[in-house]
């Protein structure tokens, strides 16, 4: 199992002394620096999805028919050309200038700074939706410093790291870089496994995904591992839209989408502050909600965000200065009002939010007597990256049946974990199997329960099965020893 936070750690004390030795601030020096981790994590997943691409390819001739763009795209992976490769960039010549390379636009190129932004242009016309995202001031770097975070960068620790490992680097580096940035922008990164919990519940098959505080889009790139392995194609049966009002969180969704093959609509800045707009235009339309909003957000301008709408239950209690000072029921009336008839919802929530009082307890009385409240899921300390806080898991589901239209699942999961290290917690996957199974329980869903049971029995028959062999080859280890002191016994004789 890879050690992320050993990673990130070697990944910034290498990153960090370069920086040292360069002009550029944090501000202009941050993105480029995750632009070449993304174009690594995109070259890894390249690699992966062409040798599943090439083990059954067809022939003619006896040539191997060449891999294309589209059958990137079946494999949910990004298609790079050549010149866009992580391997080709890192093995170019140190004297750019007599390499005679060109350009996309046929112009010879005389740095490693342009032969990247030419990378970056290339991966750009692969993918309509990255167009004008990726990082293009690398002709900032001198030649020598950008070779070297291209070797730093070529970790192979990032080929066995799934997952959103690009918004997870991004947190560590942008709070390593500019920690007044990250507070002010409320970076939040939301861990792996809450986020596999919120899919595993909401179970996305087919329809309209909407996350309208999509950070790095870990919502979305799960989402597409889920409906995949269910034997879908996710851009064929998905379509995903996300806000985000800070422009950089915005691109970094985007690049992450793109490195796992997936498509969506993602609007950022001023028109994407989900307190104010409906950006998609999507109230009432969604079938699934999936969202990490930010906690207890204050200051919130009343009258505008009335005016948005989306507010079925009624605003929460506005102050003197006309303002809502905490937005925790804003966001959850908003995920509830964004469903469709039969639309499912799963987000993240302060713990305060399940007991606060006023207009608040109102609110939460009309939502719960709607029927439509599923599940809930208390979480303990320790799971997220950067702070300490418990939470809580909310899930809605219009679409309930009747044996389970007047009940909530409440499961209290602060005491379950597996200990990452001193301040990180969080649910391996065989625990997250179990909570799965509590939730199928509480739907009738005795099949996926009985599959599980299945795995399990699976499971613990090969550790058996690998036990007695173990036992077996001891007893013929003692078996040979024993032969061998009669054989030397009966030479010694003789």
């Amino acid at each position: 199992m890879i050690n992320i936070r050993k990673l990130e750690a070697e990944l910034w004390e290498s990153a960090d002394l370069l920086r040292a030795g360069s002009k550029l601030t944090s501000n202009q020096y941050c993105m480029p620096v995750l632009g070449l981790i993304f174009l690594r994590y995109a070259y890894s997943r390249y690699k992966m999805a062409e040798a599943e691409i090439l083990e059954n390819r067809p022939s003619r001739g006896g040539r191997v028919m060449p891999v294309e763009a589209s059958d990137f795209a079946a494999k949910s992976a990004l298609y790079l050309p050549k010149y866009a490769q992580y391997d080709y960039l890192l093995n170019l010549p140190d004297d750019i200038a007599s390499a005679g390379i060109l350009n996309k636009d046929g112009h010879t190129m005389t740095s490693l700074g342009e032969v990247v932004n030419n990378a970056m242009q290339l991966i750009e016309e692969q993918s309509e939706q990255l167009t004008g995202v990726l990082p293009k001031s690398y002709t900032d770097f001198s030649d020598e410093l950008l070779s070297e975070l291209l070797r730093i960068f070529n970790n192979s620790a990032l080929d066995e790291v799934g997952g959103d490992i690009i918004g997870r680097i991004y947190e560590y580096f942008l709070n390593k870089f500019a920690k007044n940035i990250a507070s002010d922008d409320g970076v939040f990164f939301t861990p792996k496994s809450l986020v596999k919990m919120i899919v595993n519940v909401i179970e996305p098959k087919s329809g309209i995904l909407l996350d309208p505080a999509c950070g790095s889009g870990g919502m979305f790139i799960q989402s597409g591992d889920f409906v995949n392995h269910s034997g879908m194609n996710v851009n064929n049966t998905m379509t995903f839209y996300g806000q985000e009002k800070v422009e950089y969180n915005a691109q970094l969704c985007l690049m992450n989408m793109a490195v796992h093959g997936l498509a969506g609509v993602i609007k950022s800045g001023d028109e994407a502050n989900s307190f104010y707009h409906d950006a998609h235009n999507l109230n009432g339309c969604c079938d699934y909600v999936m969202a990490n909003p930010p906690f207890n957000v204050d200051k919130v301008k009343a009258e505008s965000a009335e005016s948005a709408g989306r507010l079925p239950f009624g605003m929460p209690a506005v102050n003197k200065n006309k303002e809502i000072g905490n937005a925790n029921y804003l966001w959850i009336s908003y995920f509830y009002s964004y469903l469709n008839e039969n639309g499912r919802a799963g987000f993240v929530m302060a713990s305060s939010a399940t007991d606060s009082q006023g207009k608040d307890r109102d609110i939460r009385e009309k939502l719960i007597k709607t029927g439509h409240v599923d599940v809930m899921v208390s979480v303990g300390n320790n799971f997220f990256y950067t702070k300490s806080l418990p939470c809580s898991l909310w899930f809605f589901d219009k679409g309930k049946s009747e044996e389970t239209k007047d009940k909530v699942l409440f499961i209290d999961a602060r005491n379950y974990y597996t200990v990452v290290d001193r301040t990180l917690n969080e649910w391996s996957e065989w625990q997250l199997k179990n909570l799965n199974a509590i939730v199928w329980l509480y739907r009738g869903e005795a099949e996926k329960y009985q599959h599980l049971i299945a795995e399990y029995k699976n499971v613990l028959g090969k550790a058996i099965s690998f036990e007695e062999s173990l036992h077996l080859l001891k007893e013929e280890l003692k078996d040979l020893q024993k032969r061998a002191k009669i054989e030397s016994k009966s030479r010694w004789k003789k």
